[in-house]
Order: structure tokens, then C-alpha cells, then sequence
């Protein structure tokens, strides 16, 4: 479908959109929820877009993902407004966000879900105003209309893979613990199942812990536990799903004066956790190169804001629990230990050897190789 074409379908679109969001609006009291600039003044006829994002400022959200967002819209739509953007790790606080968006009359929501089952029925409200959505980072729930992440698999496969290595897990026999992310999160599960993929078979899986709300502090109480439970020295390893809660092992280790401490896996690449890496205190995290993400969640976007088809941009389909063959773009994650830091993230720009290397860990760069 043209440029001309896909904007005559969101004229279309904009009495339906009206119409639910009146509805909306009176049936809720609003918050000033939402961050980012405002949308009542759409340009040149350009797109409105509405980012929610389920943490910002120091998160990977914050610090990555919400300015490649912004920056890959701009490019594909430099005369649309800029985007809304609205950050928050409370699952009804995203909800009032959305609302708030659907109300404002947004033509397309790029959603990274807090809890995508709560948020069900607000992305079932954006889809009877008609307005799609593309689930980002985390599958939502709902009539959603695509999909970008990375392959959940291939993230919890790595995680086991370098775990065994770190362990030499030859011999087997090897006790660990799983300190997996929220039920609620459907990525968590899909880490967990490729982990399990590897390490079924050759570790025994001491405990295993699904994290509420991938909250560290909860992962502090239950790694506590586990070595009250199994012994410190009875522990080989951990799969700790994140950074976030690979930080909160440590942090359990520390508090019980545990040395040395056992291979420890990560995700998401973040700045503490590789200089956990260069410490020695965590074994491994997983890269997950946020700018084709951003760039794939974009293109979709402004697809489907312009009543295009997206199915020529996705690699795949998936679905959800209401939504079947919803478009896919599934991308490739890279496993960084201390001795391809310099070639990973360093090279991509993510972090320079002067963020890592603090003053107290130029030792530590300088037998890394990193300076």
C-alpha cells in the first residue's frame, strides 16, 4: 500500500479512534502520566506515536532503548511530531499511560509491556480505537498487530552454555541455582526453557526461583535462601536470568562472605554487570544489540500508522493467548565474558574503556586486556 493510500486509511480510522476515546476519558480519571512531548500538534499530517517503555533512567530502557526509539522514528518520519514517551515499572501506571494515549489519539502505540497480561484489556481498548500496536521487547497480550524482540531461546541457551563451560561440566554432577525472572514477564519462561535446554541432564538444579516482578531485592531473599539451603560451598553456579538479578546474587554471596563466588550469567549487558565481568564477581551477560531492535520496532510503527501492511519487514510469526500469526522480527543476542568485552560492546559503541575501567578496577582492565 502507498504513502497515499495507507493515509487515507488512517483518516479513516479517526472517527473510530474518537469515539473509543471518549469513551475512555469518561470512564477514567487521568494522570499526567505520560512524558515526551505532546501530540495535538501532529505536523504536516505526520503519524503520532506513543512509546511505553516499563522502565526509563538507568535502566537499559532509559539509557538505550528509549533514544534509539526516538531517533529511528525521526528518520523514517522527520515531519511527524516527536513521540510520547512514557516510562514507568508499575503495571498500573502503564495501563493509565495507555489510556491516556488512546484518549490523546495517537495513530500507533510501540508497547514494551510492565506485565502484558494486566495490560490486556488497555491494549484491547487501543485496538477498538484502531489503533495498532506493536509489542516490543516483550510479548503482550492482546490484539497486537507486531511483534520485535530477541529470541528468548537462544538468550537462555546461551546462558546454560556458558555456564556449563564455566563450571567444566565435564564431569557433571555440578548443583546450581535458577533465579529466573516474573511469571508474569512471558520472556522469562522462554529464558528458562532454553536454559533448560543445556543444562537438563548435566547439573543438578539445586533451586529454582521465579522472580516477582524481576525485582533484585526478591532475588536477594531467595539466593539468601538458597545458601542457607544448599550450602555455599555446595553451589557451582547460578543462572541468574538478568543483570538486575545477577547484581542481587552477588550482593547474597557478599552478604555471606562467600569466596570465591561460582560462575554467575546475566542479560542485558549492562554497565555494572560488565564491570562485574572485569571484577571477576560475574561470569557472563548477554548483548542484545538494541539499535536493529529499535530499528525493526520503528519501521513497524510507522508501518502500521500509515495502514500498511508490516508482514514484509517480520522474519516470522508467533502468538499470544488471543492472537494468532502476529509478524515477527526474532534477532540474534551475543554471550560477553571478560575476553571479548573489547570486541562487543566496546566495539558497538555501547560503553568506552573509560566507563568500565574506574580507577579501582585499572587493574583489573589492564589483565583484561581492555587498556
Amino acid at each position: 500500500m502507498g504513502l497515499g493510500a495507507g493515509l487515507r486509511a488512517v483518516k479513516r480510522r479517526s472517527l473510530t479512534r474518537a469515539s473509543v476515546a471518549v469513551a475512555v476519558a469518561a470512564g477514567l480519571t487521568l494522570v499526567g502520566a505520560c512524558g515526551g512531548s505532546d501530540t495535538d500538534d501532529e505536523g504536516d499530517g505526520g503519524l503520532a506515536v506513543g512509546v511505553l517503555l516499563p522502565g526509563g533512567g538507568a535502566s537499559r530502557f532509559g539509557q538505550f532503548d528509549k533514544p534509539l526509539l526516538v531517533r529511528q522514528l525521526k528518520r523514517l518520519c522527520p515531519d511527524c511530531p516527536a513521540p510520547t514517551v512514557a516510562a514507568t515499572s508499575d503495571p498500573a501506571v502503564q495501563r493509565q499511560q495507555i489510556e491516556s494515549m488512546i484518549t490523546r489519539q495517537v495513530d500507533v502505540l510501540i508497547l514494551a509491556a510492565v506485565d502484558p497480561q494486566l495490560l490486556r484489556p488497555s491494549v484491547e481498548a487501543a485496538h477498538r480505537a484502531d489503533i495498532p500496536v506493536v509489542a516490543y521487547d516483550r510479548l503482550a497480550q492482546g490484539p497486537i498487530s507486531g511483534y520485535v524482540t530477541f529470541d528468548g531461546a537462544t538468550v537462555g541457551r546461551l546462558q546454560g552454555e556458558a555456564l556449563l563451560k564455566a563450571m567444566d561440566a565435564e564431569a557433571r554432577g555440578e548443583r546450581i541455582v535458577m533465579m529466573n525472572g516474573a511469571t508474569t514477564d512471558p520472556n522469562a519462561g522462554w529464558f528458562k526453557r532454553g536454559a533448560l535446554s543445556v543444562l537438563e541432564g548435566k547439573t543438578e538444579i539445586g533451586k529454582s526461583y521465579d522472580t516477582v516482578g524481576w525485582r533484585p531485592e526478591n532475588a536477594f531473599v531467595n539466593m539468601t535462601n538458597a545458601i542457607a539451603a544448599l550450602g555455599a560451598g555446595d553451589i557451582d553456579g547460578v543462572l541468574a536470568a538478568n543483570d538486575s538479578l545477577a547484581g542481587a546474587v552477588v550482593a547474597a554471596f557478599n552478604a555471606a562472605e562467600v569466596r570465591p563466588l561460582p560462575p554467575i550469567t546475566g542479560q542485558d549487558a549492562d554497565l555494572a554487570a560488565v564491570r562485574r565481568i572485569v571484577r571477576g564477581d560475574q561470569y557472563m551477560t548477554v548483548y542484545k544489540p538494541f539499535e536493529p531492535a529499535a530499528g525493526a520496532a520503528a519501521k513497524m510503527a510507522v508501518a502500521l500508522g500509515r495502514g500498511e501492511s508490516v508482514d514484509s519487514l517480520a522474519s516470522g510469526t508467533v502468538d499470544n493467548a488471543t492472537t494468532e500469526d502476529i509478524p515477527a522480527v526474532l534477532l540474534q543476542s551475543v554471550p560477553v565474558t571478560v575476553g571479548n568485552i573489547k570486541d562487543t560492546v566496546v566495539k558497538d559503541g555501547m560503553y568506552t574503556i573509560d566507563q568500565i575501567c574506574t580507577p579501582e578496577l585499572r587493574s583489573a582492565c589492564d589483565t583484561a586486556g581492555l587498556t
